[in-house]
């Protein structure tokens, strides 16, 4: 289950045994999203934002007739109310109004979240990428983008599906606030039972679909991206592997990220949020949200969002780089 040097013509790497590769990166991302979660509590407060409830008015009688003083009610959609502007606004907010531990609400669901999805879309990446590697036969020498994406499209959507339940979970604990009313959950645990219970199985698996398209778009973004930028620094820029190659190639696969994977994120968050049966389906939920609030709303958050993913990224890779440096050294001593 030990590290083994590898060397080919276009860098020195570390490859593992796959259950070192699952535990590695899933501790990787465990600590990045301890590091980084308010930034994404922030996201999902301001993606929810706006997603208001009809509402119904009484309508005035008409003033020619004598029929009738009955007041008709009407739907009309609730005024608007922006509670949370900007990053640091948002999280200033949550931090004045809720206390500072709201910022970490659902980070329980968040860290199993990274055991089940990170060691899966990342642990198993280089695998997968070998396996479509003899496939597609692409020049070993080059960058093989083919054989990249499909590699980073397939351990992204596999790990969503598995990890699904704890997306839901995670994300309902960070749009809760406490002037929200209903679905409050104690522990994850017993928000776990309690969707199941009220919702059925589907209700954990809510948002699956959206959630495995952004996901693999994602992986595509993260994974792929930071593999080809590392390798082309290590080749043309002829830059030491070290954390300078990592934190560039990281920051690099968080932008790449955040601008693919923002419209199907907040979609994902809104649906999965949602009370039984307010949307008939993602797609539903993303043609009310851009038809009401405009195609702007499917950025909503991008600030925290690229915040937070930038630096999700950078302390994930270079966590995880040094983790495989680290546990080299150790079998080799």
């Amino acid at each position: 289950m030990s590290f083994q040097r590898r060397t080919s013509e276009k860098t020195t790497e570390l490859t593992a045994s796959v259950p070192v590769k699952l535990l590695t990166a899933g501790s990787a991302a465990c600590f990045a999203d301890f590091i980084t979660f308010p930034l994404d509590t922030a996201k999902v407060r301001l993606q929810i934002q706006g997603e208001q409830p009809v509402r119904t008015v009484a309508m005035a009688p008409a003033l020619n007739t004598s029929a009738s003083l009955k007041l008709n009610p009407i739907p009309v959609p609730a005024t608007q109310h922006v509670q949370y502007r900007g990053l640091v606004g948002t999280i200033t907010t949550i931090t004045r109004q809720e206390g500072f531990r709201t910022l970490y609400n659902g980070l329980s669901a968040g860290l199993q979240r990274q055991l089940c999805f990170c060691s899966i879309r990342l642990g198993l990446y280089d695998t997968v990428k070998t396996f479509y590697g003899s496939l597609l036969k692409e020049n070993e020498a080059g960058l093989q983008i083919g054989t990249r994406i499909l590699a980073g499209l397939t351990t992204g959507g596999a790990a969503v599906m598995i990890a699904q339940p704890t997306d839901v979970v995670k994300v309902r604990f960070q749009a809760a606030t406490r002037s929200s009313t209903g679905r409050r959950y104690a522990s994850t645990l017993e928000a776990y039972r309690t969707i199941h219970r009220e919702e059925g199985v589907r209700g954990l698996w809510r948002g699956a679909m959206p959630n495995v398209g952004r996901n693999a778009i994602v992986n595509v973004a993260e994974i792929v991206c930071y593999d080809v930028v590392k390798d082309c620094l290590l080749l043309y820029a002829h830059m030491p592997n070290d954390i300078r190659c990592h934190f560039s190639a990281a920051v690099v696969a968080g932008l790449a990220a955040t601008i693919v994977a923002s419209p199907v994120d907040v979609v994902k968050t809104r649906y999965m949020n949602s009370p039984r049966g307010q949307y008939r389906g993602a797609i539903d939920c993303a043609i009310r949200m851009g038809a009401k609030e405009g195609m702007a709303a499917f950025y909503k958050g991008f600030v925290p969002s690229f915040a937070r993913l930038v630096s999700w990224n950078v302390v994930m890779w270079i966590s995880y780089e040094q983790l495989k440096l680290v546990i080299f050294n150790r079998s080799q001593s």
